[in-house]
């Protein structure tokens, strides 16, 4: 069975059993990926040898000198509070290590609200943090991520119709990831707009969100998911490869990111464009958003058991495992009792993992523990292991915390999950890990490297005579030598203060607080140029205020409130990269004319696609508000916010009151089904008219620009960044800087190329440097001249766009509703308004 071809010689099909199947081929390297029945990607490399030094120059530096993963200073303090909101996709074992870094965070200061999978609400609200559902059922999910890796469909879940229920979801935890950045606590009804991210990669829309909003964002982990040589893709199996192998390896993470886009990317986009108001991303461009924008990782294990990689950038922290604190627990009789009744017994238990045949693997481990002359304590799990036997030298038991139980064993058998293996390692428990899909057996690996345990049996390779010799080694004397000295590393670190040490370190804190009360955010900022000649001095990049500082100084008409803006401490702009005019252009007629047809076809298909979504809404939102109803009554709140308490005041003239305005709108009348149909159909129309001026007007002038402008970088030229465009003014500015700096480069470099690479090559670099030179004299020039019709273009459709957003209209309305409400419980001092005025230079 195929499917549809090619992007950028991308092939992708599906074979007989349904696995996806990837193919990459080029002039120099031919790449292939194969999705397993274990979540996991079958990939091979086949490059020629002249490729070798082209990619190893290609890739960042193989070590950094700043590179050591920072050390917390367990006093310090944030620069200011802020309200941030965790975005966590998973199971339970997932959300837990966030709600113990939520903990730490608050005692920092912060305001937390942890979003997530609508089942983990008490979870969290138990820990005292603020919980916003963001949809989506985690067993579901986790269900078919096992069968689809990275939500690539296979033959059975599109005959299955798991497809459109799955984008359904996704789409869904997107939009509600959006919404917890700036609706109300769902109960209380207090008001909260986010300041800061911090997500696990599964959840997807971290790093758009931070460009829609200006925020910063960090993201945490418990496995690899940044390019190192040191080694593969924890989802990636290196079936053949002649390159080198750090190269392999690097390249890994680039394979498993396309099939992950390969898998996502229509529904991403037709988010950031519905919802966010942002242009659509490629795949190329795709593949690299996190590292091309430095974004900050902390990875979440211990680096006595995975060092931090010689060539992660300094943006990149390794800081221990997060634990939470050990539960309360004191066992039943009967585990006591087989504690005391001999030698200590191994642990073996595979948590969540259902076996085809529990019964099988229950008669293998309980032969192999005769042979071996071991007892062992078995956790029955979702397999249900030992369901109706019994055995002297093992017990079967139910949940049991291993915090607890972890004290009291030899060693430890599990599948491979993060968690489990970190507490084992922390007790100084030798492990073997038999690994069944995901990244469970990269930490096998791991622990064997570290010689505290055997090297990782997959289950469907596992028999009794390797079970039987695992057991062996496991409770070898050098293996628990190997465990004692990683667990003695292990309790000396506090992986969940580290982490809030890197996300205070990685915060943007010049941008991130205000110039006149310090210790306080800064929510807005007041344009330079608006100020007196003295102040403009002071703060060069304008004056940046906290609500309550901005609530002192416009109650005094010391600013123009008009002037006033959001404050974007972090700002990330996502752009499609051009290389050539040849594919940059084409791409663009490619994307415009896919803009008119999925236009074209909307006119037809929306209407009804509008009426069936519209009914799963109102079935959401009847479930939405039945649970929610129950939890009100739970919790006895009221899910309303339209209480005095919970309601943001309207902007008044008092010391407290921010006295911005926005323009009341009226409720539209509940629109029926048919209306919204007919209103899809209109936008399908205005789809068709936009693709064609924008693809006129703005894309094709924009990539022949851009790829003539890229071009040199192909033979090791550098080129110029252009500076962001946001309205017309910036866009004709940026026209006239590449119109002079182009000219300018294609003089310079007709003398300076052929020197540099005679210097380098002699005789035949002069010829090359000549070629070089007078290829720059060609497209320099005429990006210049292209240029000075794309970027006006491209500043005036993004102002266009900018007055017809709705996003920063709720983003708008989220700050001021924020604002007003605190202003109210926590009225600002007279020792801030005579410090407020101070900073300004203002007597009171």
């Amino acid at each position: 069975m195929s499917m549809n071809v090619t992007d950028h010689g991308l092939q992708k099909s599906l074979d007989e059993d349904g696995a996806l199947f990837i193919k990459g081929h080029g002039s120099h390297l031919e790449t292939a990926g194969a999705v397993n029945n274990e979540a996991r990607i079958d990939l091979t490399f086949n490059g020629k040898s002249s490729l070798q030094h082209a990619l190893q120059n290609a890739m960042p530096p193989e070590s950094y000198t700043n590179s050591a993963p920072i050390r917390p200073h367990l006093g310090a303090r944030a620069p200011c509070a802020l309200n941030i909101v965790l975005q966590i996709v998973g199971s339970r074992g997932d959300i837990q290590p966030f709600i113990a870094l939520g903990t730490e965070l608050q005692k920092h200061g912060h305001r937390v609200r942890v979003a997530s999978h609508d089942v983990f609400a008490d979870f969290v609200r138990q820990s005292n943090l603020e919980f916003y559902p963001a949809g989506g059922d985690p067993s579901d999910l986790m269900a078919y991520m096992v069968k689809n890796p990275s939500l690539v469909p296979s033959v059975s879940s599109l005959m299955a119709g798991d497809i459109g229920r799955k984008q359904d979801m996704v789409e869904e935890m997107l939009e509600k990831f959006f919404l917890s950045c700036i609706e109300p606590d769902p109960i209380s009804g207090v008001p909260f707009i986010a300041e800061a991210i911090i997500a696990n990669p599964p959840s997807f829309a971290h790093i758009h969100l931070a460009e829609a909003l200006g925020i910063p964002v960090h993201l945490m982990f418990t496995m690899p998911y940044s390019p190192t040589r040191a080694f593969p893709h924890p989802l990636a199996n290196i079936k053949q490869s002649n390159l080198d192998p750090k190269v392999t390896n690097y390249l890994s993470y680039g394979m498993v990111e396309m099939l992950t886009w390969q898998g996502l990317g229509d529904i991403i986009n037709n988010w950031r464009r519905k919802s966010l108001n942002l242009d659509p991303i490629s795949s190329s461009t795709a593949g690299v958003l996190l590292s091309a924008h430095e974004v900050p990782y902390t990875y979440c294990w211990s680096p006595a058991l995975v060092p931090k990689p010689s060539d992660w950038p300094p943006y990149i922290d390794v800081c221990g495992f997060f634990f939470r604190e050990e539960p309360q627990y004191s066992p039943p009789q009967h585990i006591t009792e087989f504690l005391q009744a001999g030698p200590p017994p191994i642990y073996i238990g595979f948590g969540s993992i259902v076996m085809d045949d529990s019964a099988k693997m229950t008669d293998l481990i309980l032969m192999a523990l005769r042979r071996s002359g071991v007892r062992a304590i078995i956790s029955k799990g979702w397999a249900k292991l030992g369901e109706g036997r019994s055995d002297e030298n093992a017990l079967f038991i139910d949940d049991c915390p291993h915090e607890w139980l972890f004290k009291y064993v030899a060693g430890v058998i599990h599948h491979g999950g993060a968690g489990t293996t970190a507490c084992g390692l922390l007790n100084a428990c030798p492990t073997f890990i038999i690994p069944f899909f995901g990244d469970q057996p990269f930490w096998g690996a791991m622990v064997a490297k570290a010689d505290a345990g055997p090297f990782p049996v997959s289950h469907k390779e596992l028999d009794l005579e390797t079970l039987t010799k695992a057991i062996d080694m496991l409770l070898a004397p050098t293996t628990k030598a190997a465990a004692v000295r990683i667990a003695e590393t292990m309790r000396t670190e506090n992986g969940v203060a580290q982490a809030v040490q890197s996300f205070h370190h990685h915060l943007p804190q010049e941008k991130l607080t205000c110039d006149l009360l310090p210790g306080e955010a800064a929510a807005w900022t007041y344009d330079a140029k608006r100020l007196s000649k003295s102040d403009r001095k002071r703060f060069k990049d304008g004056l940046k205020l906290s609500p309550r500082a901005l609530s002192v100084l416009s109650n005094r008409q010391k600013l123009d409130l008009g002037k006033v803006q959001l404050n974007h401490p972090k700002p990330i702009e996502i752009e499609n990269h051009r290389w050539d005019p040849l594919t940059a252009t084409s791409s663009a007629l490619l994307g415009s004319l896919v803009d008119f047809s999925k236009g074209f076809g909307s006119l037809v298909s929306a209407p009804a696609t509008k009426i069936r979504h519209e009914t799963r809404k109102r079935e959401r939102r009847y479930a939405a508000t039945t649970a929610l109803t129950d939890s009100s009554q739970e919790h006895g709140l009221a899910p309303n916010i339209d209480s005095q308490d919970a309601t943001p005041a309207s902007a008044g003239t008092g010391e407290h009151s921010l006295e911005v305005k926005l323009a009341a709108s009226s409720k539209p009348a509940q629109e029926t089904s048919s209306s919204n149909a007919g209103i899809s159909a209109g936008k399908g129309i205005s789809q068709m008219t936009t693709s064609v001026l924008k693809g006129t007007l703005v894309d094709v002038p924009l990539a022949l620009t851009e790829g003539l402008h890229n071009l040199p970088e192909l033979y090791g030229d550098k080129v110029r960044k252009h500076n962001k465009i946001t309205d017309w003014k910036s866009g004709t500015a940026e026209a006239g800087k590449n119109f002079a700096y182009n000219f300018l480069d294609a003089s310079w470099c007709l003398f300076k190329q052929p020197v540099v690479d005679a210097a380098k090559k002699g005789p035949v670099g002069l010829v090359t440097g000549l070629g070089k030179a007078g290829f720059g004299l060609i497209t320099k020039p005429s990006s210049a001249m292209f240029g000075l019709l794309a970027y006006p273009a491209l500043g005036i459709y993004k102002s266009i766009v900018a007055s017809l957003s709705k996003t920063e209209k709720k983003v708008l309305e989220a700050r001021l509703a924020h604002d007003e409400y605190f202003a109210r419980i926590d009225p600002i001092s007279d020792q801030e308004i005579a410090s407020v005025l101070s900073a300004f230079g203002t007597e009171k």
